[in-house]
């Protein structure tokens, strides 16, 4: 091959990556076509694995019999039921998926000309942040799903969270690392709670396509979901400051160890049993946003 034709090969490569990047920053732009099918299908399969963690501490609180866990727990649950490993092929994907559309979320995210410079640039790279963080999050999920699908069993929240925190602390300025991290999951925490508190997570529905019914009851249904998110996520940032705070692994724990800690309190049933029914609410919430959110991508 001459050096002509194999620059022109390089050139055509270029231009057919160069237009599928435009392709996939329109269909991100306008949240359609595949691009959407990711986001739904994943958002499903997130509001899924919040509703088993739910329907299990529910059954701990009215004490009909098993245990407090995290989504991973969950679904390892799950593995053990008829049809469950085929149910768990689905959410492998699905939140594979919710991966996915993060990740095209993040690339693509823009500045909101509304804003001024400084700021609209300073709200993109946190939502890009917060984006991929997501996309980290549900890729774990997905990989963790796989590997129950293969035999292995879902590890608890609370020793991950207690290991990951036992080899941070070993690093240079450890300390400081757990306690950023902890801040922010108790920031991601409150910013659950005044998002349920606002209703701010309506701006993001079509609310034209929602009849009058599905909305009185679907805007309840996250007011409740994003509220009792939010007091597990401020639970176990708060820990994990403590085990920097502290220098103590032990300290830090995962959601299945938030459950447990309303578990352990006074009037536990009843507040393990609240907050059970709003992590089912949340996980109802992600299938109303499944079917009316705005999935487009930018300001």
């Amino acid at each position: 091959m001459t050096s002509t034709g194999a620059r022109e090969m390089v050139e055509q490569a270029g231009s057919s990556v160069e237009r599928g990047a435009q392709e996939t920053r329109r269909r991100a732009e306008n949240g359609t076509g595949w691009y959407a099918w990711l986001a739904r299908a994943g958002l499903v399969a997130a509001g899924i694995s919040y509703a088993l963690v739910g329907v299990l501490a529910i059954g701990v609180a009215v004490d009909a019999g098993g245990s407090t866990t995290s989504r991973e727990g969950a679904l390892d649950s799950l593995a053990r039921q008829p049809f469950g490993e085929v149910v768990l092929v689905l959410l492998a994907i699905g939140f594979a998926a919710y991966a996915l559309w993060r990740l095209v979320q993040a690339i693509f995210e823009g500045k909101d000309p509304s804003e001024g410079e400084e700021m609209a640039a300073a709200k993109k790279w946190g939502k890009r942040a917060s984006y991929l963080g997501r996309t980290v999050i549900y890729g774990a999920l997905a990989l963790a799903t796989v590997r129950i699908l293969f035999g292995t069993h879902g590890s608890s929240q609370n020793q991950d969270a207690r290991q990951t925190t036992a080899t941070l602390l070993e690093w240079p300025a450890g300390t400081w690392i757990v306690l950023a991290i902890g801040l922010f999951i108790a920031g991601a925490g409150l910013w659950n709670l005044y998002r349920g508190a606002s209703k701010k997570f309506e701006e993001k529905w079509r609310t034209g396509e929602m009849s009058r019914r599905a909305r009185a009851w679907a805007s309840p249904v996250g007011v409740v979901g994003h509220l009792a998110r939010g007091v597990v996520f401020a639970l176990v940032g708060v820990f994990v400051v403590k085990a920097a705070v502290e220098y103590d692994p032990k300290e830090a724990i995962g959601l299945d160890g938030a459950l447990q800690k309303l578990a352990q309190a006074d009037h536990g049933p009843w507040l393990l049993g609240a907050t059970a029914a709003g992590l089912l609410a949340y996980g109802v919430y992600c299938f109303v946003d499944a079917r009316y959110r705005d999935v487009s991508a930018g300001p």
